[in-house]
């Protein structure tokens, strides 16, 4: 080992970027590269390129490199986190039989065969049928196998982002245990593929047991630089590869929320809201917390899928203004959209926004939809922008309040990550609608390094996670909550969001019934 820092591949969404980590976790040199999520061949499809992942990476890994201050041989190690759910199908020589499908994606299977025996009898007996339903037409195998049965044939592997690009690195056909998020046969209790009783064999009966790969842990190392990948990434060959997690789990891990009293609040594309167990609970029956990124370690998260997507949304439909702005200012367009949410007042006059923008699998069901209610003639793009936000963090107190109902252990500290939390208006709106303080890490990094801190123990950096996070994770700032306002959000939380749902769900169900939309089983 000639260095001690650690270099981090973040793959997310919309860009790839290289990090440069010290041993204290302090952020030395950055690269990012933007590129397009995905493409569209018809309406609700999102797919990508599998080399088109392998590229930007490249771009942005040989970018840091050219930094005047970024040594090479500073670097200990490499680790890579991933967006999660992103599938791709290699053939015999390893390579893609055809574009990933990205986790965006919304096709469903149609044609599958419910699962039946005792594991149906149960299902139906606990009226969880239609959530089983929900996870075999959402399961891209499925889908894959019913709509292109001769690709299907040719599989020799069936990999997640991650694999694929630990196989480019490495040479190696191997992942972490802490990347098995989606539609496959993985226990999520025991942490490893799933036993060949499991009903999840039935409920997926394209995916073989050969198709998948090998696990392993985080802080494990998956395999080594090859000469190949050091020649188109200019990391130098050699370098040990440590097994890190998924995008959200490195989050928790790298906002330092390692203990069941601390909540990491992830404003990403899908808005998420976790706490770390080292006991499998399921917060919502039959959806399994997912591997954290710490081993034999599960992260209760409750998600809003699609959350600040909205964001993202609002600035397409009625951004223009802001967005034209920011680009002539060099600015992010989310400091601009944050005067928005000051120019009107707390409880948006009486908009309140339900963020089931997209169908969940248990709460919200799959018949969910969104909507916005109060609606009046003074209401204009700033009360919208600000219901959006407060929606989310309704949405995601609801969530904590369900993890501490089943864990009954409380969380005294919120922390907050991804894109959204660069708005300091978001943040401060959040700590109002929760009431307690949200503290935002002084590195905006997260994901980047939690898996830089899964290399640090792995390589023996620090002794272990507990020693590597106090020395790598740090607040930047407090943000305190408001009480008046906290009182105020606290009125419109219970008597009139918590109602919403139950409220609506029936007319969910009869749109569904009309329109087919969401897709009824």
């Amino acid at each position: 080992m000639t260095g001690s820092n650690i270099l981090a591949i973040d793959n997310g969404t919309q860009s790839v970027r290289a990090l440069l980590f010290s041993p204290s976790g302090a952020l030395l040199a950055k690269s990012r590269v933007l590129y397009e999520p995905y493409f569209s061949k018809q309406p609700g499809w999102a797919e990508q390129e599998p080399e088109l992942f392998w590229q930007k990476i490249c771009q942005a890994c040989k970018t840091l490199f050219e930094k005047e201050d970024v040594n090479p041989e500073s670097i200990a190690g490499v680790a890579l986190t991933t967006q999660r759910s992103t599938l791709i199908n290699l053939d015999k020589d390893k390579n893609p039989l055809r574009p990933a499908i990205h986790w965006l994606d919304q096709r469903v299977a149609s044609k599958f065969k419910r699962v039946r025996g005792l594991w149906g009898l149960a299902f139906d007996l606990i009226g969880l049928r239609e959530t089983i339903d929900y996870f075999q037409s959402q399961a891209e195998a499925n889908f894959l196998a019913e709509n292109d049965p001769e690709m299907w044939e040719k599989t020799e592997k069936f990999v997640f982002l991650s694999g694929y690009l630990t196989y480019k690195l490495t040479g190696e056909l191997v992942d972490s245990v802490a990347c098995q998020v989606g539609f496959v046969p993985f226990d999520y209790k025991k942490l490893t593929w799933a036993s060949q009783s499991d009903w999840k064999w039935q409920a997926l009966p394209p995916i073989m047991p050969e198709l998948l790969i090998p696990l392993k842990p985080p802080g494990d190392i998956l395999g080594y630089i090859t000469p190949e990948a050091s020649h188109a990434t200019g990391i130098p060959a050699g370098l040990p590869l440590v097994a890190a997690a998924a995008d959200k789990a490195c989050e928790v891990l790298g906002t330092g929320c390692l203990s069941p009293d601390k909540a990491c609040l992830s404003f990403g594309t899908t808005a998420t809201v976790n706490t770390t167990q080292f006991k499998y609970l399921e917060v919502i029956p039959l959806v399994p917390p997912y591997p954290a990124a710490v081993p034999h370690a599960y992260n209760l998260e409750v998600q809003i899928y699609r959350g600040y997507w909205m964001i993202e949304w609002f600035k397409r439909e009625f951004g223009q203004t802001e967005q034209t702005m920011a680009d002539q200012m060099n600015v992010e367009v989310e400091l601009l959209l944050d005067d928005l949410i000051n120019h009107s007042e707390p409880g948006a006059m009486g908009l309140v926004l339900q963020p089931y923008w997209s169908p969940g699998l248990k709460f919200p069901g799959p018949e969910a939809k969104g909507a916005i209610i109060g609606f009046g003639d003074v209401h204009n793009r700033s009360h919208v922008y600000r219901a959006i936000i407060e929606g989310l963090a309704y949405g995601l107190r609801e969530g904590l309040e369900r993890t501490v109902k089943r864990t009954h252990q409380p969380v005294n500290q919120i922390v907050v990550a991804g894109g959204g939390s660069q708005s300091r208006a978001a943040v401060q709106t959040t700590a109002d609608i929760f009431g307690l303080p949200v503290a935002v890490p002084s590195i905006y990094e997260a994901s980047g390094l939690g898996a830089a801190i899964d290399a640090t123990v792995g390589l023996g950096i620090h002794s272990d996670f507990t020693s590597a996070v106090e020395s790598m994770t740090s607040i930047g700032e407090i943000i305190e909550p408001d009480l008046n306002n906290h009182s105020l959000y606290n009125d419109l939380y219970y008597k009139v969001y918590k109602k919403l749902y139950r409220k609506l769900q029936p007319l969910y169900e009869k749109i569904r019934d009309i329109t087919g939309y969401p897709t009824q089983f």
